[in-house]
């Protein structure tokens, strides 16, 4: 009895809805659900309902919603190819950013090597889809790229300056290892003779022949200290001397930044008295960069330490016990742990 009342007064009360709406407004989520609620009803009992839109009007809701449905169904089902998995497009674009000479065809014979089937169409489509270009435009060989493929065989020299306390100016002649970062320093005078300089190269050789390193390159400035004699010794070792741009410090972008680290972590920060004092605190730098210094391209290591292995124990994290060690009265400080 009670339900009867309730819905007696709710269709009164949408009939009074109804006079003082000419035309209501629905959603598509309203239509949605009013034609998979009603749509089962027969047409004589839609009419005997008080509906804010007639019984037509409903069935062809209901006709429309499954039209959509079965025209989503026939989209996902589409005949033809299907899609190329994700893994593989990644690994093509992979491949073509590793091999800048590679086109789509030695990118489909590669993938072909590994067993994975694919048309060369289809490797063209990935590379094109991400503005990829072909070989020949991406085929370019940069000063960047020359540098990590050829690091191993690189060498980079350069001459500082240092003021004595006395005023006056030495240069120091320095050469670093592209692939380790190696330092040497191979002596500093205030009158860098074309003999000094040729001498300085020659000690570096029998250095370099003493260690068994094979180089291939010297990357050097255009500066007039450098003569063909300096030149000469290299040659005959089969180095092959490569000089930077004018004025394109960035074409000895590690050696440069070498320099600024020497200054800004030594020279800056104390007094030198002579040229004497000058190599000691050089040498005593060069120790410190080689032996303790953490170094990004390495990895956090040093050219001579490799990397510490990470504490995972807690119980040693909970008691930490590390000492420190004072290079030059306390301008460099080497931290280790306490054995």
């Amino acid at each position: 009895m009670d339900k009867n009342i309730e819905i007696l007064t709710l269709r009164h009360q949408l009939t009074v809805l109804q006079r003082q709406i000419d035309q209501p407004r629905t959603t598509a989520a309203d239509r949605a659900f009013l034609a998979a609620l009603l749509h089962q009803l027969p047409r004589l009992t839609l009419r005997r309902l008080h509906l804010i839109v007639s019984p037509e009007t409903i069935l062809r809701w209901h006709r429309d919603l499954i039209r959509r449905r079965h025209a989503d169904i026939s989209r996902r089902k589409r005949p033809g190819r299907p899609p190329t998995r994700r893994s593989i497009q990644a690994l093509v674009l992979r491949l073509a950013r590793e091999n800048c000479g590679w086109g789509y065809r030695r990118i489909h014979g590669e993938l072909a090597a590994l067993g994975i089937k694919v048309a060369p169409s289809t490797v063209w489509e990935i590379l094109r889809a991400h503005e990829i270009e072909p070989a020949p435009e991406r085929d370019r060989q940069t000063w960047a790229g020359f540098l990590r493929t050829q690091a191993h065989a690189i060498l980079a020299c350069d001459f500082f300056t240092a003021t004595l306390l006395n005023g006056a100016t030495v240069y120091v002649f320095a050469v670093i290892d592209h692939a380790n970062r190696r330092i040497h320093i191979l002596g500093a005078t205030a009158h860098p003779t074309a003999d000094w300089v040729t001498q300085a190269a020659r000690n570096l050789v029998i250095d370099l022949q003493d260690a068994g390193a094979t180089v291939a390159y010297l990357i050097r400035d255009r500066d007039s200290k450098y003569t063909r004699a300096f030149d000469a010794v290299f040659a005959a070792e089969g180095i092959e001397i490569v000089t930077t741009g004018i004025r394109v410090p960035r074409m000895n972008a590690i050696m440069e930044r070498w320099v600024q680290t020497c200054r800004h972590e030594l020279l800056d920060r104390t007094l030198i008295w002579n040229q004497a004092h000058l190599l000691h605190a050089l040498g005593e730098f060069e120790s410190f960069y080689i032996e303790h210094r953490p170094h990004r391209a390495l990895h956090r290591a040093a050219p001579l330490r490799p990397a510490p292995e990470a504490i995972n124990d807690p119980a040693q994290l909970d008691r930490l016990e590390v000492y420190r060690r004072d290079r030059l009265g306390g301008i460099l400080h080497e931290y280790a742990h306490a054995v």
